[in-house]
């Protein structure tokens, strides 16, 4: 599989160590030198690309894929609020998209024990839910999409909580998410449920980037020969 890597930072690198350990091929690396100029003739080298760059550049990076007729994986978080206009943009053109607010399989695993425990929660107000999401230095949107993600699911099986917002907050209905920026930490996701007499906590801990990488990666061989919009539920399989 010849793949185009648009973004080439710690997760492009770490993407292209392990495509080479499974036997496939880098044939376009896209970073700040060539971000503006990279064309839709370089993207046809490809039979996928794995996009991980920045949210201001994401969505111009997808409509070049589409219009060189190759899937894309966007593993680049901050632009869901133009969600819904690229999902149109790819059935319109008859593309393949491929997007996650996290790739890691356990994340995901993750999130559908949140969504079950949320479902129990909620015959329970004495509990007020709340969030922290804990990242690297160098991450540029706040809250994660992680975190967005995982709070959404909150919200759609909490009777009071209609909305979040990215501070500590005593409105009870709003969920509160902490963002921790922190030296070079991957990625850790805490949702606490906390009554007067006792707490509940779910904690998510990314020890590294491999295993997001690999979750691109799988995620990227999944796309060939395949039309439409896809997530981790259908890589794996989750119902």
């Amino acid at each position: 599989m010849n793949i185009a890597l648009i973004g080439y930072g710690k997760m492009g690198k770490e993407i292209e160590q392990i495509a080479i350990s499974r036997g496939h091929k880098i044939v376009l690396k896209v970073d700040i030198t060539n971000a503006s100029t990279f064309t839709i003739t370089d993207l046809k080298q490809a039979d996928v690309a794995i996009e991980f760059s920045t949210p201001e550049s994401a969505i111009n990076n997808i409509y070049k894929c589409f219009d060189a007729n190759i899937p894309i994986v966007v593993g680049t978080t901050g632009w869901m609020n133009h969600l819904d206009e690229v999902k149109e943009k790819c059935k319109e053109k008859n593309q393949t998209l491929f997007y996650a607010s996290n790739y890691s399989i356990g994340v995901n695993l993750f999130f559908k024990l949140n969504q079950h425990l949320a479902k129990l929660m909620n015959s329970y107000p004495d509990y007020n839910v709340t969030m922290e999401e804990i990242h690297h230095v160098h991450k540029l949107d706040a809250p994660s999409g992680t975190a967005i993600s995982l709070a959404n699911q909150v919200i759609e099986l909490n009777d009071i909580k209609n909305k979040w917002v990215n501070n500590t907050t005593k409105n009870n209905n709003e969920l509160s998410i902490i963002s921790k920026r922190i030296d070079e930490v991957p990625g850790t996701h805490t949702i606490t449920y906390s009554s007067p007499v006792d707490e509940i906590n779910i904690t998510h801990i990314a020890h590294n980037r491999k295993g997001f990488a690999l979750g691109a990666l799988l995620a990227a061989e999944f796309t060939i020969g395949k039309k439409g919009i896809f997530g981790m539920n259908d890589l794996m399989d989750i119902k």
